[in-house]
Formats: structure tokens, C-alpha cells, sequence
């Protein structure tokens, strides 16, 4: 009977759990990590830490020491947090340790789980760095969790942006350190640009685990991390910005169907020649012009405030789509970020210049080992196979899931939707059940709010204008009575418990049915539809979910706008049960994620061979920081000149004066040769259009002028050493014309498919459609 039941689990995984691991052997000794409960809960708490570091002396852990780390992990656990680990989240702490995508579901645990993996690698003397999605997350959970980590005598910290230098190394020297993707990977890209090895953050890791594992490695992963540095003062074309502001869509310019690309028409183009005072923008003398006019109404036509950014203190705030949070420290390319500026009618903000960028592949594969963590890895298995070699490890529920998921409701208009989830809303709300609402975007979440407002259901919003307090109004989502609207909830990490944060009024809001969760549409993946709906249910608890969409969503409109005919809607209501309809919405959405799959992928081909350049680079550039090279190679280049320096300086400042010309030129070598690649990629659609392949291509362009910076950056230092003022205090390299940025912040980056002309016909397709409709 054992063995039907074991043969039996094994065929579910298969079938159901595509890319699943077998979770057999940890099942296992779930009996023993029990029986070693008793005796350790007499243990004094000195008495346990001894007992942990007796781990430290076996360099990689078997299931003896896989069933002692869960056992002490777990009193610690209890000691330390209240709270006594599942079965489930230790099976989770030794998937992670076996270096698996652990999959648990929302409330199941992640964050202890975890930190008994990142303790137990760092028992076995390696470096841990937890990832997580933002700085909030990391730093509350490396508090939370420190009372565990000091009982198991494990040192933890955190990064976060606020930082100073010393406090950043101080974090990064611990055995554990926690941080966001963003943070983690600027970091990297700071460390390749200092100039003194004792400048450098970070110590080197060995262990990566990725907190909300599919938000990191998939959704992340299509926007590689960009740093730049301001070198001056921005200017924006205000006489632009005011021109394009009167132009009207359909008339004077037209947008594709994927609204990623702005064309001027016949007319739009007159009236803006005229308006610059009858310049051809299509002549030589006029393309400067027409640039700025691109940027111009790429800004006014294809950016919208309070859905990609708001304006809050003066200034333009991006918005991170996957997160519905504000991207701190983040900006458009300068031309964009510029026109941006001009169309709020603002201040400039500094130009600059991309300095460096890493994509997270390439961040995690400085990482020897690497795990995650996530509510929804199955249905991205694949896709962390192939960019990450990584397995998932599908942990069953503490407790059975009953929560009710009600089939999506279908409205012919977005108007007909909104008026349906408002009368929804109010329907439930009469019983006193807590409504969570996922919104698309801030605009959205207002209007939604102030709808409700009108029809007396108060609420409150979370989203990008004060996301700073999102853990105490998610925390209190539960609360009875409670009507919470929210932007993207994946990676919100605060669990919902019912009855409020210190879940007093449980029973009462269990009895009514638990939380009710709404979405007011399909998101572009399942798996955000899936993280909203998760929301409810959490660890057994009763609740239920229900998604609105419209056949004129933005998801449809995007990716499916050729709807079938024939699709009627009640004449009352609005509402479609055409099952056309719910299939139209799932294509839309599988479209889409095929198109992010795309993003993801070229990201990946494209960028590796900038990131084996970049690695190659930088095995010189650390010869540079850690040796005597730069001193050899500049007294080999000009002898007289560095005879002359040696004469009169003391011998460390003209090593550190070497080291830094070279560094410097290096540097700006590598920033020059991604401007290149940058114009490299923006014309390879044209050699698709000639039927050149676009990556051999861009491989043909890249390669021989990487070939060149390492002769260039020689050169162009032995004239600085030549020319610069240089004294006992060092060199002036500003007054040689060679200065490094004051400032450096980071550009978000759509790194979207090179088109082939197939693709650029389909879209042209879908736009047509799609204009037919409205």
C-alpha cells in the first residue's frame, strides 16, 4: 500500500507539476528532525548555539545533518519568533539547501524557511546573500529573523540605499546578508568602477537565495540594471515639448498596437515643420530636430502620468510595472527622462552617460550556488531551467486550500466592468467580509477609489504614492469591514490575516467566508493573476476570489484584438457568458507572456556576449587595481616622463596615480563601447529587413571594437600621464579634461525583441485591428 501511494504522489508531480522534484528523500526525515525535539528544548539557549557550530565543522551537509540543522533551526524558531516550523517549511529549508526552486504557497512560511537555509549554508562556512524584490522587504525580514540567526550563531545584515559606505561593507561582511535585486546588483556595478580596493562593498558570495523567485529571475530579468553617471547639466527642448503637446492622435500622429512606437503622419509632420518655422525635419540640416520631436511625442504619446510615473516633490518618479512601486533612483535614457521633464512642464534634471549594466542572469551566475523561493514557480519551471539551470521543488500545503475561485465575469466595456466590481463590492461589503481589490496601475486604483467614495464605500489605496506604508494596510486587509484597493500585489509580502494584524476578530470574519479578493482585470501572466487570488485562502483559512475583464482591456486590445463576431452581451448588464469570450482573454494572456518569454530570451542572447566582454575586462581591470601593472605598463610607454615623476614623488602616490589614469580610461572605454552597442542595436532591424541575421550581425560589429579598448585605454593614458599636473597630493585629472561622474543613478531600460520584418508586419496587423474597433 506504501509503495501504490509513493508510486502514486510520483505521477501527480509528473502530471501535474511540470519541472517538479522529488521530494522523497526530505519527506523521510521529517520523523527523526521530531524526535530530536525533546532534548533540545532543554538545551539553555548558550547550550544550543554550541550546538550549531558544531555543524561548522562538516563542509557539506548529509541527512544527518540536514535532520540536526532543521531541529535546531526549528526550537530556535520557537525560542526566538514564537513559532514552531511546519514539516512543510522544513521540507523547504532542505530544498533550498539542495539548491531547488522551493515552491510554497502565500502564508505557507517562505521567510523561515529561508533563513534556515541561509544559516545552514552559512554553518558550512559560505557566504549568503538573500534576495528579495525591494529594500522594505529586506531589511524587515533580516530583523525578523535575527533572533533565529543569533541562536544558531550566525551573523546577518542587510543593504538598503540609505547606506553609508562603511555601513555597506559592514552588511555585506556578515555570513548572511539581505538585500534587494536592484541594490545587490548596483552594488556589483559600483564595485567595478572604484579605484582603491578598500572602496569595494562587497565581500565575495558563494550562495544566492532568491526570495519571491519568479519576480526576480523571470519578470526582473527582461530589464537588465543600468548605472550611469551625470556629466552635465540636461537641457530640454521646451519649444518641442510645447508643439507636440497640441497634436492629436489619429490625425496628426499613430501609435502601433503594442503602443511601444510613435510616427509622426503626413499632417502631423506639416504642422510641426511649420510651427519650428517651416524647417524640413526630413533634410540634412533638420534631423536634429526631428529627434527631439521622436523623444517629444514619444513622452506625450506613449507615457502616461500615474501609470509609468508620477510627478511628486518637483520631480518625475518612474513606476516599476512589476512592482506598482516607485523605481527609486531610476530614470528613462536622457533624451526620454528629458522630454518627460519638458512635458511636465519641470526643471531638467542632470544628463549623463551609461557607465556599466549586468542583467540578473549575469548577476546570479557570480553566485557558485543558487536557490529560490516563490508561490508560483511551476509555471515558469522551464524558463528557470533554461536561463538558470535551476529545478522546481513543489512543497504541499500545511493546511488544504479551500478557498473559491468563481470563474472570470466578462463585460463587453471597461465602463460596464467598473460599474459591476463597484456593485460587487458594495454587494459583499454588506456582510462585513474584508475585500481586497487588485488594480493594473495608480490611475486605475484612484478612479476605482473614487467611484467607491461616491457610492459611500469607503476604502483605502495602496500604491506608488505611498507605498511606504504598504505592510500596516496589508497587514489590516483582513480586518472585518475592510475594503483594501491595491496595485500589483506580488512581492507585497506582508501576510493577510484575518480578523487584522493581530487577528482578534478571526472567528467573526471566517464565519462571514474570510477575505473576498477581487481583480478588476487579467493581469499580462498567470502568475500575478494567481499571487492576487492567493492573497485569500492563506494556511486553511476560508475566503474567495473573483477576476472582471472586459473584452477592451488593454491585455486583449494588446495581444488579441481580433475578437470573434458573433460575441453578444446582456443589454442590461453588459456581461458576456459567450465561453468565446473567456477563451479570447486566455489567449490575450498567453500571447502576452510569450511576448515577455521573447523579451526575456533576446535579453539573454544579446547580452551575453556583452557580459563575457565586460568579464574579460575586468579580470584586466582588477590586475590593474590589485598589482603594479598600471606603473609597468605607463613606464614601458613613456620612460622619460615616469623617470621624471619618480624622481620627485614618493613611490605609493605614483603607483596610485598610474593605477587611477588607467582605471580611468579603461572605464570610459567600456562606457563608450555600450554607447556604440547601444546605436548598433537600435538600426539592427534594419539588417533583419535585408535578411541579415540580427545576432550575427550584431556580433560582427561587437567584437572587433571590444578588441580595441584595451590598446586605446594604453595609448590614451600614456598621454594623460604626459600632460596632467601631477603632484605629491596625486594627480589633477579633472584639469587634464578626465573626470569621473559626481552622481550616478540608474535608467530603466526596455530591452524588447529585435523585431524581424514577420514580427513588424503582425503589428502593423494587430494595429489596424485594433483601430478598427475603436
Amino acid at each position: 500500500m506504501a509503495l501504490m501511494s509513493r508510486v502514486g504522489k510520483r505521477l501527480r508531480r509528473i502530471i501535474q507539476r511540470p519541472g517538479s522534484v522529488e521530494l522523497t528523500r526530505y519527506e523521510a526525515l521529517l520523523p527523526a528532525i521530531e524526535k530530536r525535539e525533546p532534548k533540545l528544548e532543554d538545551l539553555s539557549d548558550v547550550q544550543l548555539t554550541e550546538a550549531a557550530a558544531a555543524l561548522r565543522d562538516v563542509e557539506s551537509f548529509g541527512n544527518e545533518q540536514l535532520v540536526e540543522l532543521c531541529a535546531l533551526g526549528r526550537e530556535a524558531a520557537r525560542r526566538g519568533l514564537s513559532e514552531r516550523a511546519f514539516d512543510v517549511q522544513l521540507l523547504g529549508t532542505m530544498g533550498l539547501l539542495s539548491g531547488h526552486v522551493v515552491q510554497m504557497a502565500t502564508g505557507e512560511g517562505k521567510t523561515l524557511a529561508g533563513a534556515l537555509a541561509a544559516a545552514g549554508y552559512a554553518l558550512q562556512g559560505k557566504r549568503v546573500h538573500v534576495i528579495s524584490v525591494n529594500d522594505y522587504l529586506a531589511r524587515r525580514d533580516a530583523e525578523w529573523m535575527r533572533p533565529v540567526y543569533e541562536l544558531l550563531g550566525v551573523r546577518v545584515g542587510w543593504v538598503e540605499p540609505s547606506l553609508t559606505a562603511g555601513e555597506r561593507r559592514e552588511a555585506y561582511s556578515a555570513e548572511v546578508c539581505y538585500g534587494a535585486v536592484s541594490e545587490i546588483g548596483f552594488d556589483v556595478l559600483r564595485d567595478r568602477l572604484i579605484t582603491r580596493e578598500e572602496d569595494r562593498a562587497q565581500a565575495s558570495p558563494d550562495v544566492a537565495i532568491v526570495d519571491e523567485a519568479d519576480s526576480v529571475l523571470v519578470d526582473e530579468a527582461r530589464v537588465p540594471l543600468v548605472m550611469a553617471g551625470s556629466v552635465d547639466a540636461g537641457i530640454a527642448d521646451e519649444e518641442v515639448a510645447n508643439i507636440v503637446r497640441r497634436l492629436r492622435p489619429g490625425l496628426h500622429y499613430e501609435t502601433d498596437a503594442d503602443g511601444r512606437n510613435v510616427w509622426l503622419t503626413s499632417a502631423g509632420a506639416s504642422v510641426v515643420e511649420k510651427s519650428l518655422g517651416g524647417v524640413d525635419l526630413y533634410d540634412e540640416e533638420g534631423s536634429d530636430r526631428l529627434a527631439s520631436v521622436n523623444v517629444a511625442l514619444h513622452a506625450h504619446a506613449l507615457l502616461t502620468r500615474d501609470v509609468d510615473y508620477l510627478v511628486r516633490d518637483g520631480k518625475v518618479q518612474l513606476i516599476n510595472a512589476s512592482r506598482g512601486r516607485i523605481a527609486e533612483l531610476q530614470r528613462w535614457p536622457d533624451g526620454l527622462q528629458a522630454a518627460v521633464e519638458a512635458k511636465e512642464q519641470l526643471a531638467p534634471s542632470d544628463h549623463g552617460e551609461i557607465l556599466d549594466s549586468i542583467t540578473v542572469q549575469a548577476l546570479l551566475a557570480g553566485y557558485p550556488q543558487v536557490a529560490g523561493m516563490t508561490g508560483t514557480a511551476v509555471a515558469v519551471a522551464e524558463q528557470l531551467r533554461e536561463f538558470y539551470k535551476l529545478e522546481v521543488a513543489v512543497i504541499p500545503p500545511n493546511t488544504p486550500n479551500v478557498r473559491e475561485d468563481s470563474p472570470d465575469r466578462i463585460f463587453a466595456s471597461p465602463g460596464r466592468k467598473l460599474r459591476a466590481i463597484v456593485e460587487e463590492i458594495r454587494t459583499v461589503h454588506e456582510s462585513g467580509r474584508p475585500i481586497l481589490v487588485g488594480t493594473q496601475d495608480v490611475a486605475e486604483s484612484e478612479e476605482l477609489a473614487e467611484k467607491l467614495a461616491k457610492a459611500g464605500l469607503p476604502c483605502v489605496v495602496l500604491n506608488a504614492r505611498n507605498d511606504a506604508e504598504e505592510a500596516a494596510i496589508i497587514a489590516e486587509a483582513g480586518t472585518y469591514d475592510r475594503i483594501t484597493v491595491s496595485t500589483q500585489m506580488a512581492g507585497r509580502g506582508t501576510d493577510i490575516r484575518l480578523g487584522g494584524a493581530d487577528g482578534a476578530d478571526r472567528e467573526r470574519v471566517a464565519e462571514l467566508g474570510g477575505l473576498h479578493v477581487i481583480g478588476t482585470a487579467r493581469y499580462p501572466s498567470s502568475r500575478l493573476d494567481d499571487q492576487l487570488r492567493g492573497r485569500a485562502g492563506r494556511q486553511g483559512d476560508p475566503g474567495s476570489s473573483v477576476f472582471f475583464a472586459s473584452l477592451n482591456d488593454e491585455l486583449v486590445l494588446a495581444n488579441a484584438p481580433d475578437v470573434p463576431e458573433g460575441i453578444e452581451a446582456d443589454d442590461e448588464t453588459g456581461e458576456i457568458t459567450d465561453p468565446a469570450a473567456h477563451r479570447q482573454i486566455n489567449h490575450a494572456q498567453r500571447v502576452a507572456e510569450g511576448v515577455d518569454l521573447e523579451i526575456h530570451r533576446n535579453t539573454w542572447r544579446y547580452t551575453r556576449l556583452i557580459e563575457h566582454q565586460r568579464a574579460e575586462l575586468l579580470k584586466w581591470r582588477d590586475e590593474i587595481l590589485g598589482t603594479e601593472a598600471a606603473r609597468e605598463l605607463l613606464e614601458a610607454a613613456e620612460p622619460d616622463r615616469f623617470k621624471e615623476l619618480a624622481e620627485s614623488l614618493d613611490e605609493d602616490v605614483l603607483t596610485r596615480v598610474c593605477r587611477e589614469v588607467v582605471l580611468y580610461h579603461l572605464d570610459q572605454l567600456w562606457a563608450d563601447h555600450l554607447a556604440f552597442l547601444t546605436d548598433v542595436r537600435e538600426t539592427i532591424h534594419l539588417r533583419a529587413m535585408a535578411r541579415e541575421t540580427p545576432l550575427d550581425e550584431f556580433h560582427r560589429a561587437a567584437i572587433p571594437e571590444f578588441h580595441k579598448i584595451r590598446g586605446e585605454a594604453e595609448k590614451r593614458s600614456a598621454k594623460t600621464l604626459v600632460e596632467a599636473e601631477i603632484a605629491e597630493d596625486g594627480v589633477d585629472l579633472a584639469a587634464a579634461g578626465v573626470r569621473r561622474p559626481t552622481s550616478t543613478w540608474t535608467y530603466l531600460v526596455q530591452d524588447n525583441p529585435f523585431d524581424s520584418d514577420a514580427e513588424q508586419a503582425l503589428k502593423k496587423v494587430r494595429g489596424m485591428l485594433r483601430k478598427k474597433r475603436s
